[in-house]
């Protein structure tokens, strides 16, 4: 049996009481609908989340996941690892190229020999020097010893003696001006310049 307004005068209602009851019984009904159009539509949406929980279920059992994550694992840890070798590479190289500059070998040889230099058994102290710097520096003056500069001082070649102004003013030769005294002392005869 319905609720109506008939119903409701039959029970000796006033009109106001009657309306206020369909007015309750409306807003109830209208809510119950609303719930229902609402169940309604994440029914219809249950195979859809029931097949994606399938899916996760089987990639969860079937391991792919963890795979996925070592993997991606792996590949950051490899990542970590090559910075940190090209860090320590670059401070062997500072480190190395310190020494061979210490050893006086010619800068235009440094980076030629720091391309072909093995640093994998080389290994720095804490305050960025290396280890067993003795050794390195006695194989570097054996194996780069090519390339190492010496600086010497040399006086000019006897052969083409420099020119210089004689006692005149004239220019002459040192040498010439040297034998001309030499021949004086020995022979005892002046020599005039320019014979």
């Amino acid at each position: 049996m319905a609720l109506s307004r008939a119903l409701l005068k039959g029970m000796s209602l006033t009109d106001e009481q009657v309306q206020a009851i369909i007015d309750a019984h409306r807003e109830t009904v209208d809510g119950l609908k609303d719930e229902r159009d609402k169940y309604k539509e994440a029914a219809e949406k249950l195979p859809e989340v029931q097949k994606e929980l399938d899916d996760l279920k089987k990639d969860t059992s079937s391991g792919d996941w963890q795979k996925k994550y070592n993997d991606e694992h792996q590949a950051f840890e490899d990542y970590k690892n090559e910075v940190a070798a090209k860090e320590t590479t670059a401070k062997l190289q500072a480190a190395y190229k310190a020494l061979l500059l210490d050893q006086k070998v010619g800068e235009k040889h440094i980076d030629s020999i720091l391309k072909v230099t093995d640093f994998s058994s080389m290994k720095l102290k804490d305050d960025g020097t290396l280890e067993s710097a003795d050794k390195l520096t006695e194989a570097i003056k054996k194996d780069w010893s090519g390339f190492i500069s010496t600086e010497s001082k040399k006086g000019a070649e006897v052969e083409t003696p420099p020119e210089g102004k004689g006692a005149e003013g004239t220019r002459t030769g040192r040498a010439a001006e040297l034998a001309r005294k030499r021949y004086e002392q020995l022979y005892g005869v002046k020599v005039e310049k320019g014979e």
